[in-house]
C-alpha cells in the first residue's frame, strides 16, 4: 500500500487490476485500485482496502494493468496533417523541399485541426501529456485543453521569417503571450522553443534561454541530429552543436534537447555536468537515417532521458507503446548486448522519467497520491497478451496502443471502454481529411 486517504471518499475509483505505481520503488499491487478525488489522485492500494469507500464512479479494469499514462516528450502534433506526405528522405531534402513549403500554408484553423486528430490517436494509444513544436502553438494548445490532453507547448523560433509571426522579435512577443495566456492552465504548460543551433543564431539562442530562466519554463530544442548538422556547426564555430551551446551559456536543468543521435564523449560529459535532459525518438531517427543515439551511454552517465515520437511525418504514428519496442531492441542490437536498455528502464523512460524531462515530475508520471490523476489501463485479455509471466515485459515488448481501453487525465475520463469521451472522432478526422486535400492540391 502506498497511501490512504484518510476522509474514504472517492469521485473515481479504478479497480481489478495489476497496479504499476513506477514510483521510486516501483511498487506492483496485483489485485489494486486506484482512488482519485477532482483531479488527484488519493489513494494506491489493494482493492480491498477500498471496501468501506463511498465512491461515485467505478472503471473495472477487467483484470488489466492500471498504470500512469505515457508521455511523449518531444512531437509535432500537427503534423499529423503531413503523415505519409513525403517518405523515404533524408533530413535535409525532406524539410526544405517538401515540410517547409507545406508548412508554408498553414494558418491557426489548420493547426488546430491536425492538433486535434494527434490528440485522438495520442489518447487511444495511452499518452496523456506530449511535448510539442510547431507553428501557431496557440491553435496546439487550445486543442490539448479541448481534449483533455496534458500538454506542454510551444512556438518553433528560427532565424528565417515564420508563417505564423513574422519575424524573430514578434515570435518571442508570441511565446510570452502564450506564456501569459496558459499561467494558470491546470493543463498547458508553455516552454521556449528554438528549432536548433544551425537555423538559431547565438544572440537568438542565448534570448530564448534567458526567458526560459526568467519564466522558469522548459527550454526545448533539436540538438545533434544528423552528422550534417555536427559538421555544420562545428564549421562555422568550431564547436559540436553541444559544444556550442554549453559555450554560449544555454546549457541547463530547464534545457530537454531532442534526438542528440551524433554525440562525443565531451558532449555526454557537458550534457551529465549541466543536467540536460534528453529526447530519444528512436523510430523518427532511423526513418530518416539520422543514426542511432548513444542512449545506454547517456543513461549510464545517469542524464535524464525521456521517450518521443517526433512528428506523423517522420514516424509515422504516435503510439508509444511501439515506441518502447523500438526503443529497446535497438540498442540491444547496436551494442550487441541484450541486456542493456531493459524493459523497466525503457517504462521508466516512457512515464517517470518523461515527466522528470518535461519538469513534471511533482505532477504526473506515477500513480501516488497527491499526484494529477493520469491513469490508463491496459486491456490483457487479448491472445498477443496471453499468458503474462511478466506486465512490465509485455508492456514493451508485447502491448500495442490499440491495448488501451481506458484513459484519465487530470481526473477526467476521455477514453472509457476504447471510446473517445473528449472529442468526436469521426468530425476530427473529417476535418484533418479536408485539410489533407487542401494541402495535396496546392504543392
Amino acid at each position: 500500500m502506498t497511501g490512504l486517504n484518510p476522509e474514504p471518499i472517492a469521485d473515481l475509483l479504478i479497480s481489478n487490476g495489476t497496479v504499476l505505481t513506477m514510483n521510486d520503488g516501483n511498487i506492483l499491487i496485483e489485485n489494486g485500485a486506484v482512488a482519485v478525488k477532482n483531479d488527484t489522485i488519493v489513494a494506491v492500494a489493494p482493492a480491498d482496502n477500498f471496501s468501506g469507500w463511498r465512491i461515485s464512479r467505478k472503471i473495472d479494469a477487467n483484470r488489466g494493468i492500471i498504470m500512469p499514462g505515457l508521455i511523449n516528450t518531444h512531437t509535432h502534433a500537427a503534423m499529423a496533417l503531413f503523415r505519409g506526405l513525403a517518405d523515404d528522405l533524408p533530413l535535409d531534402d525532406w524539410l526544405n523541399d517538401h515540410i517547409f513549403p507545406a508548412e508554408a500554408g498553414l494558418n491557426h484553423e489548420k493547426v488546430y485541426a491536425g492538433s486535434l486528430l494527434a490528440c485522438a490517436e495520442m489518447i487511444l494509444s495511452g499518452t496523456t501529456c506530449f511535448c510539442d513544436m510547431y507553428l501557431f502553438e496557440e491553435a496546439a494548445a487550445d486543442a490539448a485543453s479541448h481534449a483533455g490532453m496534458r500538454a506542454v507547448v510551444g512556438e518553433v523560433l528560427y532565424d528565417f521569417p515564420s508563417p505564423n509571426y513574422g519575424p524573430i522579435e514578434q515570435g518571442f512577443a508570441y511565446t510570452e503571450n502564450l506564456m501569459d495566456k496558459f499561467r494558470d492552465d491546470p493543463l498547458i504548460t508553455v516552454a521556449v522553443e528554438p528549432h536548433s543551433p544551425y537555423l538559431c543564431a547565438p544572440d537568438l539562442l542565448c534570448r530564448a534561454a534567458a526567458i526560459s530562466k526568467d519564466h522558469g519554463a522548459p527550454l526545448v530544442i533539436h540538438v545533434s541530429e544528423t552528422l550534417s548538422e555536427v559538421a555544420r556547426i562545428q564549421k562555422e564555430y568550431g564547436r559540436t552543436p553541444v559544444g556550442h551551446l554549453a559555450h554560449i551559456g544555454v546549457l541547463s536543468p530547464r534545457l530537454l534537447a531532442c534526438h542528440c543521435t551524433v554525440l562525443s564523449g565531451e558532449d555526454i560529459a557537458l550534457l551529465e555536468k549541466f543536467d540536460v535532459k534528453v529526447s530519444h525518438n528512436p523510430e523518427s531517427n532511423m526513418k530518416l537515417a539520422s543514426g542511432i543515439a548513444p542512449i545506454p551511454e547517456l543513461l549510464q552517465a545517469g542524464i535524464c532521458v525521456g521517450l518521443g515520437t517526433d512528428g506523423c511525418a517522420s514516424n509515422n504514428d504516435l503510439d508509444l507503446f511501439l515506441e518502447m519496442d523500438t526503443a529497446a531492441k535497438l540498442h540491444k542490437v547496436n551494442t550487441l548486448d541484450p541486456t542493456v536498455t531493459d524493459a523497466l528502464t525503457i517504462l521508466k523512460m516512457a512515464t517517470h522519467q518523461g515527466a522528470r524531462a518535461l519538469g513534471l515530475e511533482k505532477i504526473t508520471g506515477s500513480l501516488e497520491p497527491g499526484k494529477k490523476a493520469d491513469i490508463i489501463v491496459i486491456n490483457t485479455r487479448k491472445p498477443h497478451l496471453t499468458p503474462m509471466y511478466n506486465p512490465i515485459s509485455h508492456l514493451v515488448y508485447a502491448v500495442q496502443g490499440s491495448d488501451v481501453s481506458d484513459s484519465i487525465i487530470n481526473g477526467r475520463v476521455v477514453l472509457e471502454k476504447g471510446k473517445l469521451q473528449s472529442l468526436d472522432i469521426a468530425a476530427v478526422m473529417d476535418r484533418a481529411s479536408e485539410v489533407a486535400r487542401e494541402i495535396k492540391n496546392n504543392r
